[in-house]
């Protein structure tokens, strides 16, 4: 329990030290538990004898209690703060009977815990003793007595929340009427505890000295001195009158205790504070024995009058006052000139020391109680006196302090005021008063404007105004005359100091400004000379002053209710107050004064052109604007007459001075070109102005004025002065909106703005002054009507509007430096200003023109960025202005209704690109969100309506959309068509322009999601027809083949954004959005039904909400080609029975037909297009059906046989008859891969023939392919020769039986060979016209068809070509011609820019290649003469395509690092080159694969002078994946080796476009593939001579993805081998990865077990020894050698090594010596014997061996013999 933040141990079941000591002293002494301790009061240290009997403690206190009262008696704090909060919290919870039996022992601890040295302690004490008066309530009075004391010490806390407590505890107890009842019956008590802390009480005898420190001590000491002296008093206040006198023995016993009065002096500010007012109290309730105590009170009090301690000074003046008026004799007692008087000098003397707001208005009581005794000699009393409160003043802390200021000026007048007024008639005092004490200090103010901020001059005008009306209300003459004289020698003496400050030639300019104020502050009427935050308590009445003062307080308050539009225009500069309001006695010499002045000034301004004598002038005329003073003013000068003015203003100038002096002066000091700052001249102007008669006579002033006299500078300034003052607007509003000014600014805003578009002179200053006055005049209102006329208001916008138009014609360079910005910042103020009155209607078309300025593109305005992001602000203030005007912001808004006009015009202009487009957006997204904040909701709604097209329009500009996008959906066989429609593709110069279309589906749709952000409900089913529009523009952009860039911007714009369908569906009610597309879809066809079936697809609607619309089945029929279409959308997602009923439609409506009928939509045409859609899903599998209607065809042939189109000319076909044999072919093929029955022999004729025959008419018609019919025609004749193709090629031994052998023969001898005689040279004529056509786009469409065709040719077929022949000078070949020709063709074909025909010509020469190196083979040397290293050249026409391809890689892989991963865009230029080339090294490498041993040797070698493979590697690694796992395949189990690109085999489809982006990928890695497994040697040395980054990536990514693939193909290959040798067995291991070959020759038995690296094939192999019997070791090791130098430099497979090694063994046992330069028999790289020998030793080498010796040597020697060689 002891320490603070220790914890019981646990299981320590132990009490504490103190319960332990408490049992065991009841054990001892056989008492039970009570409680010990000390006494109620602190004097008693004896112990409280603990309670007797068990059972009367245990009935009294309950338990709990017991052990919180035992924890309050710890030393610990926290422990005591957490039992006095249990304490309380017990108080409440438990019953009152229980709560009572703590009361007998709560005083002793209260009493003691309540002067605790923690506060937290304290607090919570009373917070608790609160509960427990809540609980107990009366039955608390036995106990009142013991507590009083101490509870009345604790309301004194110097702790304000506990005394807070304390107090709320009292208020609980007693109510406020019962209180002092209470504090009288304890009063006795009271006193005693109080007495005894204040005489009794030390340190020591507060707190254990043994266990509280010294420091803790003294504090918790002081803090209770203090709190009983409060609490002393607080006694005093609150014990009724009829009380004190029982207290009077005991109070002056405490008075008689010199230890009572020395806290007077203690050190410690709090008791001292505490002493002074209980001293106050004693005066002030017990005087008497105050006064019995004179002489202590008086020098306790008086002589601490210079304590300047915050804490002490109030209560000490408080005790200063009180005493004075308490014990009349206290300055007997007291030295007043040698003690008192000095100090209080020294306080005033030093500004108070800060504590001047409590000693200054203590100062003019003190002195009035003064007697005469103690002030004599006046003179020098009073003298001194108030020169120190003048030097207080001049003290640094007074002039910063606004508060102290005040407070020491007030003293200072009222102490001035009181002794003039006990001095009055006595002339040395009041020329004192005045002379050296009023005007010097009024002379230091002047200097100082910082004491002028102390109202100083209110007060002096206050001063003088009592004065005044006491004069002149004084009934006795003496004291008026007197008083009257006190005021001439003032006025004289401040004339003297204010001439004396003006007639300095260099006048201080702080002293001017001090003389302004004065005479301002003075020539106020007396009511309003001190303002209404003057300290009421500070005001001081004079006994005598009584009607003055009254006078002024009726003024005071009068001045205080001022209204609230009088405070509003506290800032403004006040109109000159009337001077009749004036006491005569200040009225002459003021005005003497002010005549003087501006006599001196003027005459100043005239000799030395003074600017600060000019500028005193203007603020001396606007307070006193008379005909007197400018009389002055004019002096003798006689009146000048002003030629070429009017007759009126002539005589006005000589009935009127001022308006003289305006003429003849102030004009031209206006007019100074040197002058800057014309402010206060305007104000002389308007000193002049009030001079006049009336309005008319300031009008002509001022119309001549401005027609000829001022400059624009000085009529801005009039024009400010006018706005910043109601009483100055009030003299020229009639100029303001007269007609003189009005022209006069029409005439400069023309100037203005055409002066700045033709010459930039906006950098002088005069220039911006007058774009200011324009917005001044535009933007400024009075009373909610504008500063000019509205006339001229209009006509100003109107200049403006008309320059902002202009605009356009400008460059940007140009409109930097135009009045573009300037006009924005006049229209912004004029906006941003006009809050209460309606805009004017030129300011609408102003706003129109900014806005469309904003909303237009850079290219068009021709702005800089900081004019539009201007512009912008500019006109979003003038439409929140329109939106606030709600009378004007309806639908009779001009600007509203033009905007809308003016948006839908753009929109459907066909004029946007994609940047304006975005640019319009945003503006009118900036307008919606402006108009959502109208009170009228339905202004967005009226604004959308009316740039709404109606459906006329909308059908224009659905119209006007190319037609392309139909080119997709017809080669799908998502729609049919039996009409040409237009060729329209997108012309040149709308490469960049949007359709009209487009643009407005996306303004209204932005619009629209604006509208329903906010709720906005949208009337005619705007919502539903704008997002139907918007679903068209969406759908006919995805539709296009090979869309223009800005149109897949344009889609991206929509998405960035958010203009999408599932936002406005989010947010919006598209309920009817589905019966509207389906009823265009019924009626129009087209996309509408493809917009259906993409939401449907996109589960945008489901399919049964799609199904209440074609419930009914008879609706779609007779047929139309709305109806048709969007059966054929919907077909996809019809159930099984749908498209069976409407199967059942279409059949019986196939037969019997005429010509005429087959070729219509609502015929054969049409129903055969439903039948095609149904069978393309796939989900008919009746064969009766389908052959059914192929009987129906049949029967169409031999009825109408001209409509089939079999080799004829097309352009003189119908597009019906196209579209029905486009249809037939369609259903032919879906015939072939949906039917599994077999087909009757005529069947089968017919739809060969048939495809024979189109296929020719399409070869004949190439021509014409440009016409999309015939373009579609031909791709489904190829497409039907293509599923026949693939047909028979997928014909299988077990589906063989189904079909006659004479169908095969005559499939493979005639028609397969018909079919690829016309495609092969069509192919070579196609790619012959175009070199760079796209894959996507729809005049290309034939070609996958026709490939995909091609890659089923037999190679005898395509051995047996027809081809012209194409060879090529200079070309080494050992090709024959048809062969040479047949490469020279097709290989050039895999660069042309097309995926289909890479693909087809990569399947056709891979046919070739295993045929290609034979002709190589019989064309090597017999003999072995060759004379340097041999290569051999891979076929001619690869390796010259190749380096065209190495070219075409380097610009684009070249500046990639090894190792960076580049990806390919799928269908790009770049995708095609790279296609391109790694089909080439595929063919390479199957040539490399199908050559002989030594013919690979040959072309290797040619690799690797070429560095063909070098480039190769290089790419790989820069174009295959890090992660080279196949994407989409399904997760293997756990226990499988993921797939990847080397174990899965590529399928290089040409219809399948989902798997494009890995095409590249996966192709790189399967040449890579092929590269280490048939040139494993070349890569190894590749690797091996590679930078060390390239080492490491090519290692790191082989040994992790194709090592393990390898090593599994290269060990399965060793165990599947066929391969026999004689002599030799071959076993491999696939768990070690090792390969074992036993030679056995007679006795001699060889075995060799060859190791795989972990990154085969780039390690060296390991070849170790097993056993060997019959081989020297020397041969052992040499053997040994060439089977490593073998299967590391050999480029081919492990069994191809062992089979080199064999035939060198077997060599070399037959006899043939070993080349002595290898010290091999076969040479490892050409596999040649040793023929060359030596004349001289005879021994034999390999040419190859011989050649490298001579040329690494430099000589011609044998090896051996050194001789010569021959």
């Amino acid at each position: 329990m002891g320490g603070k933040n220790k914890q019981r141990t646990k299981g320590n079941l132990r009490p504490s030290n103190s319960g332990r000591a408490a049992e065991l002293l009841a054990k001892e002494q056989g008492t039970v538990p009570g409680f010990i301790g000390f006494g109620t009061f602190q004097s008693d240290l004896g112990y409280v004898p603990a309670v007797q009997g068990a059972e009367e403690i245990d009935s009294l206190v309950d338990s709990d209690f017991r052990m919180v009262l035992r924890k309050l008696s710890k030393k610990d704090v926290t422990t005591k703060l957490k039992a006095m909060q249990e304490f309380g919290t017990m108080c409440t919870e438990r019953d009152t009977e229980i709560v009572k039996g703590v009361l007998p022992y709560w005083p002793r601890i209260f009493c003691k815990i309540s002067l605790d040295h923690d506060r937290r302690v304290r607090e919570a004490t009373q917070q608790a003793f609160e509960k427990l008066i809540l609980k107990v309530k009366k039955h608390l009075a036995p106990y009142l007595k013991s507590l009083m004391g101490y509870w009345l010490i604790a309301q004194c806390d110097t702790y304000p929340p506990a005394a807070s407590a304390a107090k709320d505890a009292f208020e609980a107890a007693f109510p406020p009427s019962k209180q002092p009842e209470a504090i009288a019956f304890c009063k006795d008590e009271i006193t005693g505890v109080l007495q005894d802390h204040l005489i009794k009480e030390t340190p020591d005898s507060l707190s254990d000295p043994q266990t509280v420190p010294e420091e803790e001590r003294e504090a918790k000491f002081y803090r209770v001195v203090t709190c009983s002296l409060l609490a002393l008093k607080k006694l005093l206040c609150l014990l009724p009158d009829n009380e004190l006198d029982s207290l009077e023995e005991k109070f002056k016993s405490l008075l008689s205790q010199n230890k009572f009065w020395k806290y007077g002096k203690h050190s410690i500010p709090q008791i001292r504070s505490a002493y002074f007012e209980l001293v106050s109290a004693l005066c002030q309730r017990i005087p008497q024995l105050m006064k019995d105590e004179a002489s202590k009170v008086s020098a306790s009090v008086l002589l601490s009058i210079d304590d300047s301690d915050p804490v002490v000074c109030p209560a000490l003046w408080e005790a200063v006052l009180c005493t004075l008026a308490t014990v009349e004799d206290c300055w007997l007692h007291v030295n007043a000139k040698k003690s008192v008087f000095p100090k209080l000098s020294a306080v005033v003397r030093e500004g108070g020391r800060g504590l001047a707001t409590v000693i200054g208005p203590c100062l003019l009581p003190l002195i009035s109680r003064l007697p005469q005794s103690v002030t004599d000699p006046k003179l020098d009393f009073f003298r001194n006196f108030l020169a120190s409160l003048v030097a207080g003043l001049s003290t640094e802390k007074i002039k910063t302090s606004f508060s102290e200021c005040s407070a020491v000026i007030s003293a200072f007048f009222e102490c001035l005021r009181f002794i003039m007024q006990q001095s009055l008639g006595e002339e040395e005092i009041e020329e004192m008063l005045i002379n050296d004490q009023l005007i010097p200090v009024i002379d230091t103010v002047l200097k100082d404007p910082r004491l002028q901020d102390g109202q100083l001059l209110d007060y002096l005008a206050e001063t003088l105004s009592s004065w005044e009306a006491k004069a002149d209300m004084e009934k006795d003459d003496k004291i008026a005359q007197n008083l009257e004289k006190v005021l001439q020698n003032f006025w004289e003496r401040l004339s003297e100091i204010c001439v004396e400050k003006i007639s300095e030639p260099e006048a201080d300019v702080k002293s001017v400004f001090g003389v302004s104020n004065l005479l301002q502050v003075l020539q106020k009427p007396p009511k309003s000379s001190l303002k209404s935050n003057k300290r009421k308590v500070g005001k001081v009445r004079f006994a005598d002053e009584t009607s003055a003062s009254a006078g002024e307080s009726e003024a005071w308050v009068s001045s205080g209710g001022e209204s609230s539009e009088g405070r509003a225009s506290v800032a403004e500069p006040p109109a000159p107050p009337d001077c009749s309001d004036l006491s005569p006695l200040r009225k002459k010499p003021l005005g003497d004064l002010v005549c003087r002045l501006a006599e001196m000034s003027i005459n100043h301004v005239n000799d030395q052109k003074s600017e600060q004598h000019l500028r005193f002038l203007s603020t001396l005329l606007n307070s006193f604007s008379s005909t007197q003073v400018f009389k002055m003013l004019l002096g003798d000068e006689k009146h000048r007459i002003i030629k070429s003015k009017p007759l009126k203003i002539a005589k006005l100038v000589q009935k009127n001075p001022a308006v003289q002096f305006l003429y003849q002066k102030l004009i031209g000091w206006l007019n100074e070109d040197q002058r800057r700052d014309t402010g206060f001249l305007v104000d002389i102007l308007y000193s002049a102005l009030r001079c006049c008669d009336d309005d008319q006579e300031r009008k002509d002033v001022l119309d001549d004025l401005t027609e000829v006299d001022l400059k624009w500078n000085s009529v801005l300034r009039v024009i400010e002065k006018a706005c910043s003052s109601s009483g100055k607007h009030a003299l020229v509003v009639s100029w303001l909106k007269g007609d003189v000014l009005g022209e006069k600014l029409v005439t400069l805003a023309d100037h203005l703005c055409n002066e700045d578009l033709e010459s930039t002179v906006t950098s002088e200053p005069y220039f911006s002054e007058r774009w200011t006055l324009l917005s001044l005049v535009l933007s400024q209102h009075i009373e909610n009507d504008y500063l000019i006329g509205e006339v001229y208001v209009e006509r100003v916008l109107v200049k403006l509007n008309e320059t902002l138009s202009k605009v356009k014609k400008l460059s940007e360079a140009e409109n930097n430096d135009s009045s573009v910005s300037l006009i924005c910042n006049v229209a912004y103020d004029c906006f941003s200003s006009a809050t209460g009155c309606l805009p004017v209607p030129s300011s609408e078309d102003l706003l129109l023109t900014l806005f469309q300025l904003c909303a237009q593109s850079k290219e068009e305005t021709h702005l800089p960025d900081f004019l539009v992001c201007k512009l912008k602000k500019t006109w979003l203030s003038g439409v929140d202005l329109l939106v606030r005007q709600a009378g004007r912001a309806g639908r009779q808004s001009a600007f509203l209704r033009l905007s809308a006009l003016w948006l839908k015009d753009q929109v459907q202009s066909s004029s946007l690109d994609i940047k304006s487009l975005q640019g319009l957006l945003s503006a009118v997204d900036d307008l919606l969100s402006k108009l959502l904040e109208s009170e009228d909701a339905s202004l967005l709604g009226v604004y959308i309506g009316s740039v709404m097209p109606d459906n006329s329009e909308w059908e224009k500009m659905r119209q006007a959309l190319p037609m392309q996008w139909l080119h997709r959906p017809l080669l799908e066989g998502r729609l049919s068509l039996n009409y040409e429609y237009f060729k329209t593709d997108f012309k040149e110069q709308d490469t960049k322009k949007l359709p009209s279309h487009l643009c407005t589906s996306a303004l209204l749709s932005k619009m629209i999601l604006v509208a329903l952000k906010k709720e906005i409900v949208l009337e005619n089913n705007e919502l539903e027809k704008i997002t139907a529009e918007l679903l068209y523009s969406l759908q006919w952009c995805e539709e296009l083949d090979s869309p223009p860039a800005f149109l897949t911007g344009f889609c991206a714009m929509l998405e960035k954004m958010e203009i999408t369908f599932d936002n406005l569906r989010g947010l919006g009610d598209t309920s009817g959005l589905l019966h509207l597309l389906f009823n265009r879809s019924m009626e129009h066809g087209t996309l509408w039904s493809l917009i259906i079936a993409k939401l449907i697809l996109s589960e945008s609607i489901s399919s049964e909400e799609v199904k209440q619309h074609y419930r009914r089945k008879e609706g779609f029929f007779p047929l139309t080609e709305g109806s048709m279409h969007t059966i054929q959308s919907l077909c996809p997602f019809l159930s099984k029975e749908d498209k069976k009923e409407f199967i059942a439609q279409c059949i019986p409506a196939l037969l019997g037909w005429t010509k005429e009928d087959l070729c219509s939509t609502n015929g054969g045409f049409g129903h055969l297009a439903i039948f095609n859609s149904c069978l393309q899903t796939r989900s008919i599998d009746d064969g009766e059906l389908l052959h059914g209607v192929l009987k129906i065809l049949m029967c169409w042939k031999r009825d109408h046989e001209d409509i089939f189109l079999f080799s004829c000319n097309l352009s003189e076909v119908s597009p019906e008859i196209l579209g029905v044999n486009i249809e037939i072919m369609r259903f032919l093929s879906l015939f072939l891969s949906c039917c599994s029955s077999p087909l009757a022999e005529s069947e089968w004729d017919f739809i060969m023939c048939s495809m024979l025959a189109w296929l020719e008419t399409t070869c004949e018609n190439h021509a014409l392919c440009s016409v999309p019919l015939v373009q579609l025609f031909a791709c489904v004749s190829c497409d039907l020769a293509c599923e026949l193709s693939a047909f028979f090629d997928s014909t299988t031994l077990d589906t063989v039986g189904n079909l006659s052998a004479n169908l095969i023969s005559e499939w493979k001898e005639f028609f397969s060979q018909g079919i690829h005689s016309l495609l092969l040279p069509l192919l070579v004529t196609v790619t012959g016209e175009s070199r760079d056509t796209s894959e996507t786009s729809f005049q290309n469409a034939m070609l996958k068809p026709m490939c995909e065709t091609l890659t089923y040719i037999p190679k005898d077929q395509l051995l047996g070509h027809r081809l012209p022949s194409r060879l090529v000078a200079g070309q080494r070949t050992n090709l024959p011609e048809h062969l040479q020709t047949l490469l020279n063709t097709l290989a050039p074909l895999l660069l042309f820019r097309a995926r289909p025909v890479q693909i087809a010509v990569y399947h056709m020469l891979y046919k070739l290649m295993p045929e290609l190196p034979q002709y190589d083979q019989d064309n090597l040397k017999s003999d072995g003469d060759e004379e340097e290293e041999p290569a051999l050249s891979p076929p001619a026409a690869l390796m010259s395509l190749l380096r065209s391809q190495e070219d075409l890689l380097e610009s684009i892989l070249g500046c990639v690092p090894v190792g960076q991963i580049v990806t390919i865009k799928p269908l790009s230029e770049d995708f095609c080159c790279v296609l391109g080339y790694l089909l080439t090294w595929k063919l390479i490498l199957t040539f490399f694969k199908a050559s002989s041993s030594q013919l690979r040797a040959l072309y290797s070698m040619y690799l690797r002078k070429t560095k063909s493979l070098s480039k190769l590697l290089y790419h790989l690694f820069r174009l295959m994946p890090e992660n080279p796992t196949c994407a989409g395949m399904a997760p293997e189990l756990a226990n499988k080796e993921p797939k990847t690109f080397f174990t899965e085999e590529l399928q290089l489809s040409i219809r399948e476009m989902t798997t494009l982006p890995y095409h590249i990928p996966h192709l790189a890695c399967s040449v890579y593939h092929m590269t280490l497994k048939d040139l494993p040697a070349m890569v190894r040395l590749w690797w091996n001579s590679s930078e060390k980054r390239v080492f490491n990536i090519v290692d790191r990514f082989t040994s992790k993805y194709v090592s393990s693939v390898l090593s599994f193909q290269e060990i399965s290959s060793v165990q599947t081998s066929t391969q026999l040798f004689n002599g030799m067995t071959v076993k491999a291991r696939a768990a070690t990865r090792e390969v074992m070959a036993t030679y056995t020759i007679e006795d001699i038995v060889i075995e060799l077990v060859i190791q795989l690296p972990p990154n085969y094939p780039l390690g060296c192999i390991a070849v170790e020894s097993g056993r060997r019997v019959g081989v020297a070791v020397q041969q052992w090791r040499n053997w040994m050698l060439q089977l490593s130098t073998y299967l590391t430099h050999q480029n081919g497979s492990i069994m191809e090594g062992l089979a080199l090694w064999k035939n060198n063994v077997d060599k070399r046992f037959e006899g043939v010596e070993d080349c002595m330069i290898c010290f091999s028999v076969i040479h490892g790289f050409n596999y040649s014997l040793p023929k060359k020998a030596c004349r001289t030793c005879k021994k034999k080498f390999h040419s190859a061996c011989l050649y490298k010796w001579f040329t690494s040597s430099n000589k011609s020697t044998c090896p051996l013999c050194r001789e010569t060689f021959f």
